[in-house]
C-alpha cells in the first residue's frame, strides 16, 4: 500500500496539471536490480530475472487497476541492457573523471553461502540471516564513487532548495557533516615521509598535544613493521597488536572500535609544528582509517578519548585551555582556573594558556591565529572536513548491473570502451545464489584487453542498486534513445524534475547519490542544471494494527485473533491470551499487510485513492482502517446519486408554458436570487481552495474535505434552484472537475452523464444576472481532457455573507448563508443563541434537528460552525 499511497499522489498532481495546461511528464520504471528480488528468487529456487520480470508485470496491473495515468510509453527497466548500458556509461564518465576508484574496505561474508551480506542481513547475534553462519569482516579490495570530491557544494547548495522540506536538508547536511578546523603538518622524524598531515577542530589545543595515534591501518604502520630503526621485540609487539585490531574490527562496527582505548607505541616520533618538540607517535584502535586522515592529535587535557588514552598508557596531560572565572570576565592570569589537577577532560572553550604569544586569547580567536600561524610557515592551513564518505558502489551478488573494466595482466584494469557497451549481464544458466556467480562463469569472465589485445578477465562485481537509480530522470524525456545516454536538449528542456514524491527513508542514501551524479554530469558537460529535483514531497509510511504475542512479540494473523471478546480485548484465537496491538508499517512478516487488489475489488479503485488522499496529510503516516475505506464508499455514493438524479430528473422534465410561467416568477423572487449567489459563491471558493490544497500546499486531504463540503451544500440546496438556476448545473460540473484528478473513473462516468444532457437545453438558460462563468466543454466527454475550473473572483465577493456550518452529531449537514454583518453584530452573550435561532429559521437543518431536543448545542469559530449533539 506504500507504493499505492506515492502514485496516487503523484498521479493526483499529474492530471491536475494536465488540466490546468501544463504539459506533464509522468514517467514510469521499475528499480529491478539488487539485493531483495535475488534474495527473493533464492528462496522462490527460481532465476532472479524471471521473478523481476514476473513482478513488474503483476506491480503493471496493479497500478493499471489504479487507473495511474503513467507515461507509459516513457517506461523504463534497470535491469535491461538498454537501460544498464547506460548505468555502465555513466561508471565510463566517472571513471575518466578520476571519481571511480578501488581499495580495500571490509564487507560482512558468509563463509558458509561464500557471500557477501548486507548489514540488515545479520542478526543481532552475528548470524547470517539464511545460513545461520557466523558472519566475518573481510577486507576486500572494492570500487568507490569519490563522493567526497563534492562533498562542499553537496552541502552548500542545499541553501538554495527552498523546495525541499527542511528536515530532509537538515538530515543531508548532518550526513554530509561538514567540521571547520585546521590541517597540521608534523614532521616525522626518521622517516621516508616527511609530514604526517592531521585534521583537528580545535587548533585552539595544538600547545596541548603529548602524543599522536594512527589507525591500525595507516602506512606508517607498515613502515615502522620493516623500518631498521625498531628492534624485532618492538615489531612483533606492534605486529600482534595490529593484527588483533584487525580482527575486532571483523567483528564489529566503527562506533563500537572507537570505544577501544588499547594501544601501543610505534617507536617513532614526530617534531610539533610550532615548538619543536618530539611527539612519539602510537596506534590505537580508537582512530578510524576512514576519517579523516587516519591519524589524531592526542590532546588529553581537552578531548575525553585522548584523556582516558593518556591515562591508560601514562602520558602526559597538559592543560592549554582553562575556563574564565565567573567572578570575573577579565582574561588576565589571576582570572583563570587553574586547579585543581584535572579529574577528567575539560572540553569547553575557554581562554588559552602555556601556549606561547596565543596564551590569554580566546578559544574561538586562537583557532583563527594559530591557523593563520601554521599557514604563514607552511605548516598547515584552515581547512573543511567532512563525514561524508566515498560510495562504496561495489557487490558481490550477480543480481546487479556488471561494472564495465577488465583486469589484464599486462595492463592492470582496463575500462570497456563506450562502443563496447553494454557488458551483458549472463542468465543462461542455473542460478544457486552462492558464491559470487559471475565468477564461475568462465565464459563470460574470460576476455580480451582493450588495449593490448591479450586475455583479461571481467570484473565479477556488480554495481550498487542506487547508481542505477542516481539518474534514471535524466533518462524518462529520451528513454527510447538507442544511440545515447539521452539527448541533453531534449532532457534539459525537462530538467530539473519538477516535483519528486518518495518516502522520508530516501531522504540521504537516494537523494543524495542523484544530487551527486547530476552535478557530476553537469561538470562533464551533459546536463545543464545543477540540482535534479525541485520540489520533494516526502510521503509518510501507511501503518496497520499489528497483534503481537505478549511473551515472545511473535506477529499473530489476523486469522488467529478473537474479536469477539465483550470488553473488545483482542485475544489468541487458540489461546485466549490477550493480545498486544500496535500501528507499524504494512509487511507479510508483521501480518499487517492490506492487498492493494483486494481493495480495489471489494471497494473500487477511486475510493481507494480517495481514502489515501483523505486520511492523513501526505508527510504523515497513515493508518490503515476499514471504517475510513467505507466512508470513502459512501460519499462517493452520494456523489454519484447527487449528479445522476439531477441528470434524470432534467432529462425527464417536460416543461409546459403554464410551468415556465411559473418559474419566471420564482426566478425573480429575492429568495431566489440570494440563493443562487451563494451558489456561486460556495463554487468560486471551492475552485480557489481545491486548487491551493493540490497545487501549491499538497494537503490532499484538505482538497477532499472542501470536495464533501461543496457536495453536501449542493445536495441541499433547495428543489427550486436545483430545477431552475443554471448556476446549479455550472457548481455541479465543476464538482466532477475538481474530483476528476483524485477520482478519474468515477468522474469520467458522472461527465459523461452530463454530457448526455443536450447542450441547448433550458438548463443552460436562465433568468439570473449576471452570467456564471461556464467552467466545462460538454461537447468533450472525456472529463480528463477538461480544462481546470477557474475562479470567479466576482462570485467570491458577490454577496456580503459567510456560510453557517450545521454539524448534527460531528456530520456536517447544511451550510446556512447569513450576513456578515449580522454576525459580527452579535456580541458574546448573544451570539451562541442567535446563531441556533438563525440555523433554525433558515430550515436548512430541519431533517436533523426539527422537533428535537439537543443534548448540547456548540458554536466556534466566531458563530461560523454550530454543532448539535442529538
Amino acid at each position: 500500500m506504500g507504493h499505492v499511497r506515492v502514485y496516487t499522489i503523484s498521479d493526483t498532481i499529474a492530471r491536475t496539471m494536465k488540466m490546468r495546461g501544463y504539459d506533464v511528464l509522468h514517467p514510469m520504471g521499475w528499480d529491478a536490480f539488487g539485493l531483495p528480488a535475488e534474495n527473493a528468487a533464492i528462496e522462490r529456487n527460481t532465476h532472479p530475472r524471471e521473478w523481476t520480470i514476473k513482478n513488474i508485470a503483476h506491480m503493471k496491473g496493479q497500478l493499471n487497476k489504479l487507473n495511474i495515468d503513467f507515461n507509459w510509453d516513457k517506461e523504463l527497466s534497470t535491469c535491461e541492457p538498454d537501460y544498464y548500458k547506460w548505468t555502465q556509461s555513466v561508471f565510463l564518465q566517472l571513471y575518466h573523471a578520476g571519481l571511480a576508484y578501488q581499495k580495500e574496505a571490509y564487507v560482512n561474508w558468509d563463509p558458509v553461502d561464500m557471500t557477501v551480506l548486507a548489514n540488515e542481513q545479520v542478526d543481532a547475534t552475528g548470524r547470517s540471516w539464511r545460513s545461520n553462519a557466523i558472519v566475518e569482516r573481510r577486507l576486500m579490495r572494492q570500487w568507490f564513487f569519490k563522493i567526497t570530491d563534492y562533498a562542499q557544494p553537496l552541502h552548500d547548495d542545499l541553501a538554495g532548495m527552498d523546495g525541499w522540506p527542511e528536515p530532509v536538508k537538515m538530515m543531508q547536511r548532518s550526513w554530509i557533516g561538514p567540521s571547520k578546523g585546521a590541517l597540521v603538518k608534523f614532521k616525522i622524524q626518521n622517516s621516508a615521509y616527511d609530514d604526517l598531515e592531521i585534521f583537528t577542530t580545535r587548533p585552539d589545543t595544538l600547545f596541548g598535544v603529548t602524543f599522536v595515534a594512527l589507525a591500525p591501518g595507516h602506512k606508517l604502520v607498515d613502515e615502522a613493521l620493516s623500518s631498521s630503526y625498531s628492534s624485532t621485540d618492538e615489531k612483533d609487539r606492534i605486529r600482534n597488536f595490529v593484527e588483533n585490531a584487525k580482527r575486532k574490527l571483523a567483528t564489529r562496527d566503527h562506533e563500537e572500535q572507537a570505544k577501544s582505548r588499547e594501544g601501543v607505541a610505534l617507536g617513532m616520533s614526530v617534531k610539533h609544528p610550532l615548538t619543536g618538540t618530539s611527539i612519539p607517535i602510537y596506534v590505537s584502535e580508537y582512530v578510524l582509517m576512514d576519517y579523516g586522515t587516519g591519524a589524531v592529535m592526542g590532546v588529553p587535557a581537552h578531548d575525553e578519548r585522548d584523556f582516558e588514552f593518556a591515562t591508560r598508557h601514562n602520558l602526559p596531560i597538559k592543560r592549554v585551555v582553562a575556563p574564565v572565572s565567573s567572578s570575573s570576565p577579565s582574561t588576565s592570569s589571576s582570572s583563570l582556573s587553574l586547579s585543581p589537577p584535572l579529574s577528567k577532560a575539560y572540553v569547553e572553550e575557554g581562554v588559552l594558556v602555556d601556549s606561547a604569544e596565543f596564551s590569554g586569547m580566546t578559544s574561538s580567536l586562537a583557532r583563527e591565529k594559530i591557523a593563520q600561524a601554521l599557514q604563514n610557515q607552511q605548516k598547515g592551513a584552515q581547512h573543511t572536513q567532512y563525514r561524508l564518505r566515498d560510495w562504496l558502489i561495489s557487490r558481490q551478488r550477480y543480481w546487479g548491473c556488471p561494472i564495465p573494466v577488465v583486469n589484464c595482466s599486462s595492463c592492470g584494469v582496463v575500462p570497456v570502451p563506450e562502443k563496447d557497451l553494454p557488458v551483458i549481464l549472463p542468465h543462461n544458466f542455473t542460478f544457486t545464489g552462492k558464491g559470487n556467480t559471475l565468477s564461475s562463469l568462465d565464459d563470460w569472465i574470460n576476455t580480451t584487453c582493450p588495449c593490448c589485445g591479450g586475455r583479461a578477465m571481467r570484473e565479477t562485481d556488480t554495481m550498487d542498486t542506487f547508481v542505477d537509480s542516481s539518474w534514471y530522470f535524466l533518462r524518462f524525456p529520451d528513454s527510447n534513445n538507442k544511440d545515447q545516454m539521452f539527448n541533453p536538449k531534449t532532457t534539459s528542456e525537462k530538467m530539473p524534475v519538477d516535483i519528486y514524491i518518495g518516502g522520508i527513508e530516501h531522504a540521504i542514501l537516494h537523494l543524495l547519490y542523484a544530487r551527486f551524479i547530476t552535478k557530476v554530469l553537469y561538470d562533464r558537460g551533459l546536463v545543464t542544471c545543477r540540482e535534479p529535483f525541485k520540489a520533494l514531497l516526502t510521503q509518510g509510511l501507511v501503518n496497520a494494527r499489528t497483534y503481537r504475542d505478549p511473551q515472545s512479540q511473535k506477529p499473530v494473523p489476523p486469522g488467529m485473533v478473537d474479536r469477539t471478546n465483550p470488553d473488545g480485548t483482542p485475544r489468541h484465537a487458540t489461546s485466549g491470551t490477550p493480545l498486544q496491538v500496535t500501528w507499524e508499517k504494512m509487511s507479510k512478516s508483521k501480518h499487517n499487510g492490506v492487498d492493494p487488489d483486494d481493495v480495489v475489488d471489494q471497494y473500487g479503485a477511486d475510493t481507494a485513492r480517495l481514502f489515501i488522499l483523505f486520511k492523513a496529510p501526505p508527510e504523515n503516516s497513515l493508518e490503515w482502517d476499514e471504517a475510513g475505506i467505507e466512508g470513502c464508499h459512501r460519499w462517493l455514493g452520494r456523489v454519484n446519486t447527487l449528479i445522476n438524479s439531477y441528470v434524470t430528473t432534467m432529462q425527464q422534465h417536460q416543461p409546459t408554458p403554464q410551468s415556465e410561467m411559473a418559474a419566471k416568477s420564482l426566478t425573480a423572487q429575492d429568495s431566489f436570487v440570494q440563493e443562487v449567489k451563494a451558489v456561486r459563491q460556495v463554487q468560486a471558493t471551492t475552485i480557489g481552495r481545491v486548487t491551493d490544497s493540490i497545487c501549491r500546499l499538497r494537503t490532499f486531504n484538505t482538497a477532499v474535505s472542501e470536495l464533501m463540503k461543496f457536495s453536501n451544500f449542493l445536495t441541499d440546496t433547495s428543489p427550486a434552484i436545483k430545477m431552475h438556476a443554471p448556476e446549479y448545473h455550472s457548481a455541479l460540473c465543476t464538482l466532477v472537475l475538481l474530483l476528476a484528478p483524485m477520482a478519474p473513473g468515477t468522474s469520467a462516468s458522472l461527465w459523461r452523464s452530463l454530457c448526455d444532457l443536450n447542450a441547448s437545453s433550458r438548463v443552460l438558460q436562465g433568468h439570473s444576472t449576471p452570467a456564471p462563468k461556464w467552467t466545462g466543454d460538454l461537447t468533450e466527454s472525456n472529463v480528463h481532457n477538461q480544462n481546470w475550473p477557474v475562479v470567479d473572483e466576482d462570485a467570491v465577493s458577490l454577496v456580503d455573507e459567510v456560510l453557517i456550518v450545521v454539524q448534527v452529531n460531528g456530520k456536517v449537514r447544511a451550510n446556512v448563508p447569513v450576513s456578515r454583518s449580522v454576525l459580527s453584530s452579535l456580541d458574546k452573550d448573544s451570539l451562541n443563541g442567535a446563531v441556533e435561532a438563525i440555523v433554525r429559521k433558515s430550515g436548512l437543518a430541519d431533517k436533523y434537528i426539527k422537533d428535537k431536543v439537543p443534548k448540547k448545542v456548540i458554536v466556534a469559530n466566531q458563530g461560523k460552525i454550530i454543532s448539535f449533539v442529538i
